[in-house]
């Protein structure tokens, strides 16, 4: 950051306008500050701490306090502060809590404090980055510089007894200077990062070493020895069992076999039957199928002779149609011969109308002759009309204007009347705007705060739910668990009842060999299923699974309770006082200090629209006395206007008739005789056509009635023609007469449908002869069996490969359950060794980055001590040039006693004693040359890092009074060194020495009345 530009108003000693322009000092200038004691030095440094970050370099003083009371009333304090950060420029301005003056009335007011922050383009144009937020500003200008008020203060400005704060911070303060300038979050991210990938692998591993014990616990094994040890016995039994349930299945097929042979002869046999009543009810059918046959055969004849029958209708259409056509013709005529009458009559008396148009032509031309003469007076009287009524709204507009002039003096001077109490109103909108703003954020932390708390009631009834719905998964757990157990009891027991089941008289028993079985095992319980031994096996790892994974959502629970609760307590911290109070009190000092503010933005508003009221309405009365003026010499004009042309028109009314002195009225009447004219016209020809017309529809409709009697006699021949031809056709197929054919008569859909009928019906009976010929034959040396004891046979052996089934999956299923439990043990084993493998690697880095081994140092703080030694390094060199060799500055590798952070602890060197001592130990002279060095150095090293804040200014505020005459030169002359290297620096001193050497100075002049400053260049 480099300074451009401060100006102070009525700010600590200075009571007037005060610009400091540093540019004007040169490109990188070393200059002085100086003015005798209480004169302002200081203040400058706190003039521009405060445009920036609202507090003075020494935080002994508030804004409020800087006001000077030298400073006349009207004069507000405030501060603006015109930077450079690289190659941006940014003006901020900044005014604190002060009394002022009202603007209307006696007596005073607050002015709240505000802030406005703008950048500069390039074409000098402001862009505004915070209206008037204090808060919104101070984080602006964090944002831009990256540093606060406090690493400020350490950095870039020396305070006045302030050198040894950066020389005596302590790791975790240096650290958070550091970082920030240095931008090593990065690396605080990483350590994060870390250590929550090791939790979770840590996590993960002990989710499978507790998901293998749950595995071998769901199957009642005690270790991995002995389920190999199960599987290894359990193999020839499955074997043995696997051959007797093919055996019994072998069986089973051969007796169904032999059911199936029995149902298919039964069906032969009731086949046979229903053959034989479909043989004697096709033999009852054959007189119905005689007829349907005559049917046909007539309706086929009868389709023959169809467009004959079709033929003789046609012809009766046509004569009756030809007799309507002769009747319409006739009736014509008629008509015709009466319209030629009457046309004869008015064609008999257009002579009298013929002369009558001659007589309007005449007319119309004696009236066409007196336009040329009457459109001059025509052009007077409308000139004259034109100028009476222009100069009357002249008279009517002057009179309106000068209402509307002195109604607008009068809205001014009443506007006027307004404007000292809406300044009142307007002058509270920046303190009730802040206090809206302060009282929005306190409701928004408030109701943050309500919602934690929430949260915090929620998970705890959430945890006490879990706890109880544990309680109940775990006694599901052992009740499921006991079912399984009882049942695989029972079916362990019942296996010899069932084996007994199976042992017949004299046959060998596959366990002791003996023929004879005087005891057979029996069962009083029934024995359970496969299907159920795996639904209970299933139910008890259903139990045990829901049971772990509520184990673990308790201690999610447990954890997210204490992380609510830290930010409940947070939050709280934050309220202060606040929190005591409800939130329906804060909202209510917010109600009332949004209406405050809303009457003060109403009254701001109402203001600015006052003002601009009053400007509009005098220039509207200046308007309005301008349009007075020239209407009045446009009243004179239109007067002697009016004058001259009434005498033209007197002039030229004496030499026109009076009937058509108006044009108007000689054009209407021209008008009336011309469409007079033209009607005549057109009835003349209207006539003429209408009586030729008629002649022509007379001729037309005396030829139609000879061609319609010519059409009608022909269709009379024609229609007893084709009588004539039916009649004769059907006397030869046997028809009586014209109702017989259209009885007979069917439709082609109709005589299809009969014909497939019967022919459908006569291969019927041929496929059922055929068929009953068939069976006759086969079923000829058979006869019908009992299909009862096939069936006993077949149930017989059902049950005994059900028997030999149920044994069997019973031995595979618990060897299914063993080898697939062997199967994922080796798989957890696996992913156990993999996730372990991965600890061994990001656990150790975790621990690494976050200081859990070695000397306690994080990676962060690790990063930032090797930028400390590469600072101490160059910070070291100026201290030992300053101490003649004397000091040299180190970094404290000693691990500090306990938890407290360590590593950034600085410690000096000195080669007098060859001894390595605390900084503490350094006088206030030798504390000043290692913390100008120390600020120096670090100065040098941020900007020698990519990335890192530009450190281009630095102000040093006394502290040269407490060196020797040699220590004060190489001061001097290091300051001398840093200005060459392109950096800004201003110091504040009272030594001679100083003064001599540094000829850039800015002077500041003490009165009575007020400091002054005044800049001073080489």
């Amino acid at each position: 950051m480099r300074p451009q530009v401060l100006t102070m108003v009525a700010f600590g000693p200075f009571a007037t306008k005060q610009v400091i322009d540093f540019t004007s000092l040169g490109e990188n200038p070393l200059f002085l500050i100086n003015g005798p004691t209480g004169a302002g030095k200081t203040t400058i440094l706190d003039a521009i701490c405060f445009a920036l970050y609202g507090k003075t370099t020494g935080d002994e003083r508030e804004g409020s306090q800087m006001r000077c009371d030298l400073a006349a009333e009207d004069l507000l304090t405030e501060v603006s502060f015109q930077f450079q950060l690289g190659t941006d420029g940014y003006l901020i301005r900044r005014v604190p809590e002060q009394q002022r003056l009202k603007k209307s009335g006696d007596g005073h007011t607050v002015q709240k404090s505000e802030a406005q922050l703008y950048r500069i383009e390039a074409d000098g144009e402001h862009t505004p980055l915070v209206a008037t937020k204090v808060s919104e500003a101070t984080a602006e200008i964090e944002l831009l510089t990256g540093l606060d008020v406090d690493q400020f203060r350490q950095v870039m400005v020396l305070p006045q007894g302030k050198f040894r704060e950066l020389l005596m911070a302590d790791s975790k303060a240096r650290e958070k200077i550091f970082s920030q300038l240095f931008q090593t979050h990065i690396y605080r991210k990483i350590e994060d990062k870390l250590k929550f990938q090791a939790a979770n692998i840590r996590n993960a591993v002990r989710e499978h070493r507790n998901k293998r014990d749950g595995m071998l616990l769901n199957i009642e094994v005690s270790s991995d020895d002995a389920l190999r040890d199960e599987i290894s016995g359990l193999e020839p039994r499955l074997t043995q069992a696997k051959v007797d349930n093919e055996q019994a299945k072998s069986s089973l097929i051969s007796a169904s076999k032999q059911l199936e042979s029995a149902k298919v002869l039964i069906n032969d046999f009731n086949e046979l039957g229903k053959l034989e009543q479909a043989q004697a009810q096709f033999q009852s059918n054959e007189p119905l199928l005689l007829q349907r046959q005559q049917q046909l055969d007539n309706g086929h004849k009868a389709q023959q002779l169809k467009p004959l029958l079709d033929g003789s209708a046609a012809r009766d259409v046509e004569l009756k149609q030809a007799q309507t056509l002769m009747a319409t013709a006739q009736q014509a005529k008629q008509q015709s011969e009466q319209a030629l009458i009457e046309a004869k009559e008015h064609f008999d008396a257009l002579p009298e109308q013929e002369q009558q148009l001659q007589q309007l032509q005449q007319q119309l031309q004696q009236l066409s002759q007196l336009v040329p003469q009457l459109s001059g007076l025509d052009e007077l009287y409308q000139a004259a009309k034109q100028a009476s009524s222009a100069l009357q709204q002249a008279k009517l507009s002057g009179s309106k204007s000068r209402e509307q002039f002195d109604e607008l003096q009068q809205q001014i001077e009443q506007l006027k009347l307004q404007i000292p109490a809406l300044e009142d109103l307007a002058a509270e909108q920046v303190s009730a705007g802040q206090a809206v703003s302060h009282l929005s954020e306190m409701i928004e932390r408030y109701q943050g705060w309500l919602q934690a708390k929430s949260s915090v009631q929620k998970t705890e009834q959430q945890l006490a739910q879990a706890k109880q719905h544990g309680q109940l998964l775990r006694d599901k757990f052992s009740q499921a668990q006991l079912t399984h157990r009882q049942l695989q009891l029972v079916w362990h027991q019942g296996q010899a009842a069932s084996l007994a089941m199976q042992l017949n008289e004299g046959q060998p028993c596959p366990v002791c060999g003996s023929e004879q079985h005087p005891n057979l095992a029996t069962s009083d319980e029934r024995l359970p299923s496969e299907e159920e031994l795996t639904q209970a096996q299933q139910a008890e790892e259903n139990a045990n699974s829901s049971l772990n994974q509520a184990r673990s959502e308790y201690a999610a629970l447990q954890t997210r309770l204490q992380e609510q609760q830290k930010l409940a307590d947070e939050l709280q911290n934050k309220l202060a006082q606040y929190s005591e109070q409800s939130v329906d009190e804060l909202q209510q000092q917010l109600l009332l200090k949004q209406q405050l503010l809303a009457k003060a933005n109403q009254g701001a508003e109402q203001l600015s629209q006052l003002r601009s009221q009053i400007n509009e309405r005098e220039a509207s009365a200046q308007q309005q006395r301008n349009a007075l003026d020239l209407e009045r010499e446009r009243f004179q004009e239109l007067q002697q206007q009016v004058s001259s042309l009434q005498g033209k028109v007197e002039q030229a009314e004496n030499h026109i008739p009076a009937d058509y002195r108006s044009l108007d009225a000689l054009q209407a009447a021209i008008k009336q005789f011309t469409t007079d004219v033209e009607q005549r016209q057109q009835t003349i020809n209207a006539t003429r056509h209408s009586y030729s017309h008629a002649r022509e529809l007379d001729a037309s409709h005396s030829a139609s009635v000879t061609a319609a009697q010519q059409s009608q006699s022909q269709c009379i021949e024609l229609q007893q023609q084709a009588l004539n031809e039916l009649n004769t056709a059907l006397a030869e197929q046997g028809f009586d007469s014209q109702q017989a054919l259209q009885q007979a008569l069917l439709p082609a859909d109709v005589l299809q449908q009969i014909a497939t009928e019967i022919a459908n019906e006569q291969q019927q009976r041929i496929e059922n002869q055929a068929r009953l010929s068939q069976l006759n034959e086969k079923l000829a040396q058979q006869v019908t069996p009992n299909l009862t004891e096939v069936e006993q046979q077949v149930q017989q052996a059902q049950l005994a490969q059900q028997t030999a089934e149920t044994a069997w999956q019973a031995l595979q299923g618990r060897m299914t359950q063993l080898v697939q439990t062997q199967k994922q043990l080796e798989q957890a084993d696996a992913a156990a060794k993999q996730l372990e493998d991965e600890y061994a690697v990001v656990g150790t880095l975790a621990d690494v980055a976050n200081g859990q081994t070695g000397n306690k140092i994080s990676l962060q703080r690790f990063v930032l001590s090797v930028l400390l030694d590469d600072v101490l390094l160059a910070a070291s060199e100026r201290l030992q040039l300053m101490s003649k060799g004397r000091y040299r500055l180190l970094r404290k590798e000693d691990r500090a006693k306990g938890n407290k952070a360590s590593g950034l602890e600085l410690e000096v060197e000195d080669a007098y004693t060859a001894k390595v001592r605390p900084v503490a130990t350094l006088s206030g002279g030798e504390s000043f040359m290692a913390a100008l060095s120390m600020a120096l150095g670090l100065s040098d090293v941020v900007q020698a890092y990519a990335g890192g804040i530009k450190l281009d200014t630095l102000f040093i505020d006394e502290g040269f009074g407490s060196l020797d005459q040699d220590s004060l030169e190489l001061a001097i002359r290091t300051l001398i060194d840093l200005q060459s290297a392109g950096r800004m620096v201003g110091v504040i001193s009272h030594v001679s020495e100083m003064k001599e050497q540094i000829s850039s100075r800015i002077e500041i002049t003490k009165s009575a009345n007020g400091s002054i400053t005044r800049v001073c260049r080489a």
